[in-house]
Order: C-alpha cells, then structure tokens, then sequence
C-alpha cells in the first residue's frame, strides 16, 4: 500500500511540474487551471496524510418571529421570468444581433447595455406598500410563489421601511456569504452533525424553514436588482428611472443594497471585456457568482423588445466558462434501464464541483469507453456546468496504475432477467438484457410508470413503491389502482397525511391523456413523441388502436420499421393486453385533440428539435410546433422539413446538412411564430 502511495505521489509531481512548464514557460494550456488546482490539491492532502514522503522540490512548496404550520402560495402581481443563457462571444454576439434585428436596425449597431453581476443564490420578490415590506414570495413557476415574509424580515439588509412612502415591487437575490457559510459549517462540525453542501443551497433552505428563528440564525444577505412595478404618481420628490442604470440607482436611494459592480456599457464588445475582467477574479467575492446578467438599458427599448413565452429579450445571462476538475474512477458499474438497457456508470471518487459533490457520471456505451480508454482507477478531468450531469472529457493516462486493464462488457449483468445475459442491439453501441423477467426490471417500470411526463402520480416515487413492492401491495401497474388509505398509513415511514396524498394523487390520474398511458407501458422505443404520433393515428381511441396492422403503425409518419414492429408485436402478446384492459376499467382516457391554428408555417410538417435551446425547454418547443399543426420526429430524414438547432447541437445537424434538410435557428423559429 505504501509503495502505491509513494508512486502515485511521484507520478502527481511530476505531471504538476510538467503542466506548470507548459503554461508558464511556453505559454500552452493543455487542461484548466481548475482541473490543475484539483490536481495540486491532492498531491497537498496526499503530502499532510503521508509526511515521510516529504520533498522540498515538490511543486506544492513553491510560492504561488414565528412559526408557520405551511407555506401559503401568492400569485405574482408581475409575472417572473428567466433569462436565457450565453456562454461565449458568440452567443453574446448573437444576442445582439437579435435585439437589432427586433428593432429593426442594423445587426451591428451599437447597443447600450447595463452588466450586472449574476449572483448565484435564489430570487425572492419583495412587496413594498406605502414604503413598508408588505409581502414576499418565492420565483416559483413564476406565476405563483410561497409566502416567505415571515424570514425574509430577518435579513438585516433588507428594509422594512425605505426612504420614501412608494409603492414598490422589486426582484434581487438571497444569499449567505462565502465566510458565514464556513461559519455555520464549523457549528455543524462542533454539533457533530452534517455539514451544508454549499451556500446556494442552505441559502434557498433557510428562506423555506417555517420557523424564522432558523433563518434569523444564518445571518442571510440579500442583493436587488431590479423594479418590476412602481407608482411614481403620488411620490412627485422621486424621479421616473427610464434606464436599469437609473433603477440601480434609485433602488439605492430608497435604501436597498444593490450589488457595486454593475457598469453601464455602450455596446457588446464592451460587456464582453467586462465579463472577461470578472472571469477572471469572480472567486475572489465573499459571495456566488456564476456570470454577469446583461440588460439594455432603454426602459422604452426594453419594453419594445417584450418578451419571448419564456425569457426576456432584452437581457441575458451571460455565463463563466464551466469548471473542470480532476478525480479517480473507482469502480465501472452497469444499470439495467427500464426497457432492458444497460447504461455503463463511472463510480467516481467524490469531488465538489461547482459547489455540489460529485460521485459519478455517465459513460453512455461501450463505443464510448473505448473511445476514452477509461479504466477503473484512472485518474480523469471531468466537466459540469449548472445542473447538467458532469462528463468525462479527458483521461489522464501519465497517472494510469501499471496493473490497470481495460473495461470489457461482461456476458451477465445482475438486474437482467433469466440467467442475466445480455447482449448487443444490432446497428447500435448498446447491450440490453436478452430476459426481461426480473423484479429489478419490474420496477423501473413502476417508476416509469408514475414518472411526472407519464401518470404523474405525486407522491409515489421510488422509495414508495419500492416500500409496497417489498410488502407485496404492488406487483404491476394495475395494483397502484386498487391501493387504499388504509393499505399504505400502516407501512414504516408512511402516516395518514401521506397515505391520503398519494390516494389523492392515484385518483387524479385516473383521467389522463392517451399519449401519457401509452407512453407509461413501457413498450420498447416508444418515447413520448413517438407515443403522441401512435395516439394521434389511432384517433386517440385504445379499440382502435388494438386493431391495427404492422403496415399501419408503419405508415404513421417518423414511425419506421423497427418502432413499428416493437408497438406491434407488444399489442400481439395476450398478457399486455390484459394488463392494458385492466388498466382502462381504472383509467379514463380524455378525449381532446390539440386545437391546431389553421394556415400556419407549420402545417402537416416534420420538424426534429435538437440541441439545447436557450428560449424555451424542447418540450414547450414542440408544443408551439403541435399548437400549428406540425409534427415532432425523432430522427433526420430525406422526409423531414426542418431541423430546429439549439447550441452543442450534434450528428442530427450533421445529418441534416448532408441530406440537405432546412435548419432553423431559434430566431428564425420565432419570427415564424410571429
């Protein structure tokens, strides 16, 4: 063990000083100084835990009120709204260019912009009447939010009264301190309990405690940033602001604390230089920051540009690059999805990134591990940006274990049916389970099942039918309908309140659309897109559905041969209609049909989303695109019409130029909504 210790000590020094090398002398950057650091950082533990192995020359010696019974729901005066992301110049550029192009101005004309620094915390709107806090509430869906008065009067930096009787609604941000956070950790330590993950999280849980005395003790800050509403007709010794510079201002002037950092800058080179300078120190800050937001400054402007069904136009978030950091493979473990397929998962050796720890990531496939060569105990930088699952971008094979071998799919896999064998989906980098009888299976299903886009049964999520798997009340989809009250207050962990919860919510779904039943079945590859093309074909009634041909699920179009014997084969099987039967003398189907908006762009086409789109989630996407009477496939044809194309978009784009299918930005897909 020693002899291990020793090398992997010798083998972090010098892949240290090689990369310090190359970035200081020969000015190349071969990975992140995030991921360096974190390199550094365990070659420092290393060195404390094992002091004989001490070395002068090692690169880490050189000098460098009262309680609530429950939240009460308040629905915004002003409607909340979040801004689109940016995350490089050329999303930045673009961004301009869609404001000139709105305006109806030249695509490079000169914008005046406000930037702001994007704190990382959790947005909370405050109420003024008659210049005295009045109400406060949560984001929420951004219509309504909770009721959080009761601790936001605890923050001493916000004003219970300001300066002048105005009637005022204004956004900003909660937050803890870097050095309050590391305060409250060493009372957690102190107390022997667990220690908060980081500050956005125990900031956004203190604001949601009932009882103010809690968040009273976090000692919480809190930054404005902005006017949704004021009333400036019966306060004549205040002037209008007609930019956000002078709304900074203002908010300053009535007595908020409002974040020193902003500028106001004449077009979007600037804000660029701007983001770049707090690039590069924004760590330095007692407080989170995940980037800058920028607005245009013009009130009237801003109004002009209105808003999109999500975000504004006026503004964007404009975020730093994502971290990057280094840590070891543990272990590689397989897990078997709900149709049989087995994704490979890299065991990690937790790591905190981006203020979250870290303990695994997705391999995707065997073509995948062989393109990265990723081995058990390999050490690997990997990437994460928001609340995206972290990637493996790099293996670091200097530091690779001499005994290491590389990782080969096994011929079992516990959680299969059967004997556990698997085997490899002809045409594709996946392996499945050749049997599909296994409880593990079964009760991926179940989760699936009560999922929020399929029954969405609230309440009843894995634990809970794990607990009435395990106690025999449920063994297939039908038994969740015949659960009662009673069935379920008795079990460990479960209570009357709960129990009726998840009785109300298996009532609630016993109206449900078509598309959500079909999709819940679990019937291999039938997604939900998929399933709203079976539903649509079938003219949303299950009789007939039963009594279609392999031609006709064929012939439902961006249906292909594969997908259609799979829908047709699992309606042959006497035991999937039965259970199917038996779920319908429980469920009631709805019978509405998408209103279509006749003579629209859209009309009787194919679209293919991909990408990550910045305006909208791709669900609300391709609703827009159903509302016109448009269809959504899954995968690029010589059939298809258009291919909408968000950011990082991959092979489907790729595929689409080579077959000449038309590509729309997401500009372009909103003027065609216009």
């Amino acid at each position: 063990m020693s002899k291990d210790i020793f090398n992997r000590i010798q083998k972090l020094r010098q892949l240290i000083d090689h990369y310090r090398y190359q970035y200081h002398v020969l000015d190349i950057e071969e990975i992140s100084s995030e991921a360096l650091d974190s390199l550094k950082k365990e070659l420092v533990d290393l060195e404390t835990e094992y002091p004989e192995y001490f070395d002068i020359n090692s690169p880490t010696q050189r000098v460098a009120g009262k309680s609530l019974d429950k939240f009460q729901k308040i629905e915004h005066k002003v409607r909340q709204w979040s801004f689109g992301d940016a995350f490089n110049e050329k999303d930045i550029n673009d961004f301009n260019e869609r404001v000139n192009r709105f305006l109806k101005r030249d695509l490079n004309e000169d914008v005046e912009y406000v930037c702001e620094l994007k704190i990382d915390g959790l947005k909370v709107v405050l109420e003024y009447k008659d210049g005295e806090l009045y109400k406060a509430a949560t984001r929420g869906d951004g219509l309504v939010g909770e009721d959080v008065t009761h601790n936001i009067r605890t923050i001493n930096s916000i004003p219970l009264k300001l300066k002048y009787d105005i009637d005022i609604i204004v956004e900003g941000e909660v937050l803890i301190t870097k050095t309050n956070f590391e305060k409250l950790n060493k009372i957690q330590v102190k107390n022997n309990l667990p220690l908060f993950a980081n500050p956005r999280n125990i900031a956004a849980g203190s604001i949601r405690q009932l009882d103010p005395k809690i968040s009273a003790s976090r000692n919480l800050d809190m930054f404005i940033y902005d006017i949704a509403y004021v009333d400036f007709k019966n306060n004549k010794n205040i002037k209008e602001a007609k930019s956000q510079e002078e709304e900074l201002i203002l908010l300053k002037s009535l007595g908020f604390k409002v974040n020193p950092h902003f500028k106001k800058v004449h077009n979007i080179k600037e804000v660029i230089r701007y983001w770049q300078h707090w690039q590069n120190i924004y760590k330095k800050q007692d407080y989170l920051i995940d980037g800058v937001v920028v607005k245009v400054n013009d009130n009237d402007l801003q109004k002009e540009l209105g808003f999109t069904g999500k975000s504004p136009r006026f503004g964007i978030a404009f975020k730093f690059p994502t971290e990057q950091v280094t840590t070891t493979v543990e272990d590689i473990k397989l897990q078997v999805g709900r149709t049989g397929v087995i994704t490979p998962v890299a065991i990690l050796k937790p790591v905190s990134v981006l203020g979250t720890t870290v303990s695994r990531a997705t391999l995707h496939n065997e073509d995948e591990i062989k393109r990265l060569d990723i081995r058990i105990g390999d050490t690997v930088i990997i990437q994460k940006s928001g609340d995206v699952i972290p990637d493996i971008i790099q293996v670091l094979k200097d530091l690779r274990p001499g005994r290491s071998k590389p990782f080969h799919f096994p011929k079992t896999v516990q959680g299969c049916g059967g004997d556990g064998s698997i085997e490899r989906i002809e045409g594709q980098a996946a392996y499945r389970c050749v049997h599909m009888d296994s409880d593990q299976l079964n009760k991926r299903k179940l989760y699936h099942f009560v999922s929020k886009k399929c029954l969405d049964i609230d309440g009843l999520g894995p634990k809970q039918i794990d607990l009435f798997t395990a106690e025999g009340l449920i063994t297939d989809f039908v038994d969740i309908f015949t659960l009662k009250k009673g069935d379920i207050e008795i079990l460990p962990r479960m209570g009357e309140k709960s129990a009726q919860n998840i009785v109300d919510s298996i009532d609630k779904a016993k109206n449900t659309d078509m598309y959500r039943l079909l999709f819940a079945l679990s019937i291999p590859q039938v997604g939900e897109e998929t399933a709203r093309d079976v539903a649509k074909a079938c003219d949303y009634d299950f009789i007939k559905l039963q009594k279609m041909s392999f031609n006709d699920f064929e012939n439902i179009y961006g249906i292909g041969e594969v997908v259609a014997k799979n829908i047709y084969d699992w309606f042959q099987d006497k035991k999937n209609i039965d259970t199917l039967n038996n779920l319908l003398q429980y469920i009631k189907i709805n019978k509405q049909k998408i209103k279509v908006i006749e003579n629209s762009f859209f009309k009787d086409k194919s679209f293919v989303l991909t990408g990550t789109l910045s305006k909208y989630s791709r669900d609300e996407a391709g609703e827009i695109i159903r509302k016109f009477g448009g269809n959504i496939v899954s995968s690029v044809s010589k059939n298809t019409d258009y291919v909408l194309a968000g950011e990082s978009a991959g092979s489907k784009l790729d595929k689409a130029s080579k077959l000449g299918v038309k590509v729309l930005n997401e500009d372009e897909f909103d003027r065609k909504i216009l």
